[in-house]
């Protein structure tokens, strides 16, 4: 019986060991490409740009530093699929040609959806105090007033 169970047990670890490695060549996921920053968004002060970068330039800039589970499938997968989905919803590296979602963003920080609780579990570095998320969502607002006042001196 040990060793039914043992064969079925060595068995399996093959057979998902083979899935890895064939979930490898996949191709989705693997371009980490940056694309040029056409203007950086003009953050009102450092703090405020030393959060972002931090906090939400990852996904949201043309800036992405790309982690080591970038390069491994399935979360290869997972981080190209936020990283397109946060440069659609707000790029501070396009701020010129940006929609001007700089609003929602500071809702988002407000409200602690972003950044999302899975990206800080990965990058600690990325977690805000209370008083971050307060300088970051200010940061935001300021630069939404002046966008639609048609200042972007910030």
């Amino acid at each position: 019986m040990a060793t039914r169970r043992r064969r079925f047990l060595l068995r399996a670890g093959l057979g998902l060991l083979v899935v890895a490695v064939l979930l490898q060549l996949v191709p989705y996921g693997r371009d980490h490409a940056n694309p040029p920053v056409t203007e950086d968004a003009p953050w009102p002060d450092g703090r405020a740009r030393e959060l972002a970068t931090a906090a939400c330039y990852d996904c949201h800039s043309n800036q992405t530093r790309w982690p080591v589970q970038s390069f491994i499938a399935p979360f290869s997968w997972m981080v190209a699929r936020d990283v397109s989905q946060g440069r659609e919803a707000l790029n501070s590296s396009t701020w010129d040609s940006d929609d001007g979602e700089a609003d929602d963003a500071a809702e988002a920080v407000a409200d602690a959806t972003m950044p999302p609780r899975r990206f800080v579990l990965a990058h600690p570095d990325a977690a805000l105090s209370d008083a971050e998320r307060q300088v970051l969502v200010d940061a935001l607002e300021s630069m939404d007033r002046a966008r639609r006042g048609g200042d972007r001196s910030g």
